[in-house]
């Protein structure tokens, strides 16, 4: 043997190991059944979040739209039923038209205006009303059922509403259709 390739490999240095860190002792199932539970834990989170966002809506949309039925003071009579927004400041009933037939009233706070809409006539009817004295229902809806009958008549050439700017948003959906008239 070469004694000058034994002298190579001796000038060289061995290499230098060291220790490898130290792992904790942690089992596959163990880290498993950790990640199933981090996993189960933000899930019901993310289900609880959702419920609790939908129980707030809901409560906010019972609070902007009540709904009643109102009974005569002896119990008898025809129920009136009411839906107020708080938001649009508007109340509507549905009233009886006759025989077999409704109409909606809406008083509308914010624009001071009543208007009246019969479903088996083919017109909405529009008046102002005083905020220091509302009139009640049952004087409006004798008012505009007298209306409707005086231009079913024909006795009244009374022109159409023109601009519905005026109007709200519940009036010009309901009366959408059909001519609105000032009574």
């Amino acid at each position: 043997m070469d004694d000058s390739s034994k002298e190579v490999l001796l000038e060289e240095a061995p290499p230098r190991y060291s220790a490898s860190p130290s792992q904790a002792c942690i089992s596959e199932q163990l880290k498993s059944l950790l990640i199933m539970v981090v996993v189960v834990v933000v899930f019901m989170v993310v289900i609880v979040a959702f419920l609790l966002l939908g129980l707030r809506i809901t409560e906010m949309h019972a609070e902007t739209v009540l709904r009643m039925t109102i009974h005569g003071l002896d119990g008898k009579g025809t129920p009136q039923h009411l839906s107020m927004s708080k938001k649009e400041r508007i109340g509507t009933f549905a009233v009886q038209d006759g025989l077999n037939t409704s109409a909606m009233v809406v008083y509308d706070y914010s624009k001071l205006l009543v208007s009246y809409r019969s479903w088996c006539h083919h017109a909405c009817y529009i008046t102002r009303m005083d905020k220091d004295s509302i009139p009640g229902l049952d004087v409006i809806t004798k008012t505009f059922q007298h209306r409707q009958d005086e231009t079913k008549e024909g006795g009244d050439n009374a022109m159409p509403l023109a601009d519905r700017s005026m109007l709200g948003t519940t009036v010009n959906i309901l009366c959408s259709t059909v001519p609105v008239y000032w009574a």
